[in-house]
C-alpha cells in the first residue's frame, strides 16, 4: 500500500523541490535506487526532505541515514516522542514544511493534538508532562545559551536518541527551507481546507509511523568511518554513532568536493563564535563576513553562510547568484549540505547529556 502510495504521487512530490532536478526513480542509479527503495519500504512515501538530495548520491545516503537511525527504528523512546523532537527543533527553525508533516504525524499518534501546542509555542500547555518535557528541551537545544540550562532528558540512553533526532532535524530543517515551499500542501489549497488535509496525511502515515525498522538498516549505504568529537553525544549508542559517524564523512567529503576551501574556512570561524541566535532580519551580515573572500567565491560564501545561520533567508536571487559560476545541482546540493550539516554539528556539539550513574 505505501509503495503504490508512493507511485501514484510521485508527480506531485518530484514538483515539490525547487532549485534543482530531483532524480526519478526510473532514472536512479544504484546507490539512489537502494535509498529510494528503503525510503518507500520505511517511510511510506518518498520523502521531497530526502529526494531533494538525490543530485547527489552520497548527501542522499547520508540524510537518508541519519533520519531512519535517529527517527523511524526501535528504540528505548517512542515515535511520538521523537517526532515531538522533530516538531519543536523545526518550529525553533522557522521550517513551518517540517512542522506541518511533524505536527499531522505526532498527533496521528497521541491523543489531545499536543502538537498543536508545541507548533504554537504554547509547550507550557501540554498535558504529558514526559512530553512537555522532552519537548522544552527540544525548543531549548538550538540555542547555546537555552541548551547550557537544560540537561537532556535522563536516562542517557534515551537522551542520546532525542539528540540524534534534533541534529536531524537542525540539518534537514535547513536544506528543506532552501529546497522545499512552506507546505507539503500545493498552495493553491484553500486556507480553510489545510487543517483537514493535514489531519488525512497524519492519519495516512499513521501505519509506517507505527512500524519501526530494524536499527542499523541503512548503514550500508555508507562506508564506516570515526565518530568525530562534535558528535560525542553519540557514544555510548552504536548504532547512532555508527550512522552519524558516516553520514558526517560522507558530507564532509562532498564538502571537499564542491565547497571551496575559503569558503569552508569561513563558515567554520563564524559558527565557531555563533551561539545559535538568529543574525537579524536582514542579510547584511552576510555580505560583510563573505568581503574577505576572492570576488567570485562571495556567491558560494554567502550562500553557505545563509545555509548555516539563516536558510529562511535563502531566496531565488542567491541561489542563481551561486548558479551563475557553479551552475550543477549536484554541487549546489553539496554545498548547502555541508553547511547545515556543519550547523547542526555545532548545535548539537551544545547538548548535555547527564552520565549514567555507576
Amino acid at each position: 500500500m505505501g509503495r503504490m502510495l508512493s507511485r501514484a504521487t510521485l508527480p506531485g512530490t518530484l514538483a515539490q523541490v525547487r532549485h534543482v532536478s530531483a532524480v526519478r526513480p526510473r532514472d536512479a542509479s544504484a546507490q539512489v535506487a537502494s535509498v529510494y527503495a528503503q525510503v518507500e519500504r520505511d517511510f511510506g512515501m518518498l520523502a521531497p526532505p530526502i529526494i531533494l538530495h538525490s543530485p547527489a548520491p552520497e548527501t542522499l545516503a547520508a540524510s537518508w541515514t541519519m533520519l531512519r537511525e535517529s527517527l523511524l527504528v526501535a528504540g528505548l523512546v517512542g515515535r511520538a516522542v521523537r517526532e515531538a523532537v522533530a516538531t519543536a527543533v523545526s518550529a525553533g527553525n522557522t521550517c513551518p514544511y517540517c512542522v506541518d508533516v511533524h505536527r499531522a504525524t505526532m498527533d496521528s499518534l497521541l491523543p489531545g493534538r499536543p502538537a498543536a501546542e508545541i507548533a504554537g509555542g504554547r509547550i507550557e500547555a501540554i498535558a504529558d508532562p514526559g512530553v512537555r518535557q522532552v519537548a522544552a528541551w527540544a525548543r531549548a537545544s538550538g540555542t547555546r545559551e537555552t541548551a547550557g540550562r537544560h540537561d537532556a532528558p535522563s536516562p542517557p540512553e534515551q537522551a542520546r536518541e532525542l539528540a540524534a533526532v534534533a541534529v536531524t532535524f537542525q540539518y534537514l530543517n535547513r536544506m528543506v527551507n532552501i529546497f522545499l515551499g512552506e507546505s507539503p500542501l500545493p498552495p493553491e489549497v484553500p486556507a480553510g481546507a489545510r487543517g483537514g488535509l493535514m489531519r488525512l496525511f497524519g492519519l495516512i502515515m499513521r501505519p509506517a509511523a507505527r512500524r519501526a525498522g530494524m536499527p542499523g538498516g541503512s548503514l550500508g549505504l555508507l562506508p564506516a568511518a570515526p565518530l568525530p568529537r562534535d558528535l560525542s553525544w553519540a557514544e555510548g549508542a552504536p548504532n547512532l554513532a555508527e550512522a552519524f559517524a558516516r553520514a558526517a564523512a560522507a558530507i564532509d567529503a562532498a564538502g571537499r568536493r564542491s565547497v571551496p576551501g575559503p569558503v569552508r574556512e569561513l563558515v567554520t570561524a563564524e559558527l565557531a563564535s555563533w551561539n545559535g541566535e538568529p543574525t537579524g532580519p536582514s542579510r547584511a551580515w552576510a555580505a560583510t563576513a563573505v568581503s574577505g573572500l576572492p570576488e567570485p567565491l562571495r556567491p558560494a560564501g554567502r550562500l553557505a553562510l545563509l545555509t548555516a545561520m539563516a536558510s529562511y533567508q535563502v531566496d531565488q536571487p542567491v541561489v542563481d547568484e551561486y548558479r551563475a559560476g557553479t551552475p550543477g545541482d549536484r554541487e549546489l546540493v553539496e554545498l548547502t549540505s555541508w553547511a547545515s550539516m556543519a550547523a547542526a554539528r555545532r548545535v548539537g556539539s551544545w547538548t548535555r547529556i547527564t552520565p549514567a550513574k555507576v
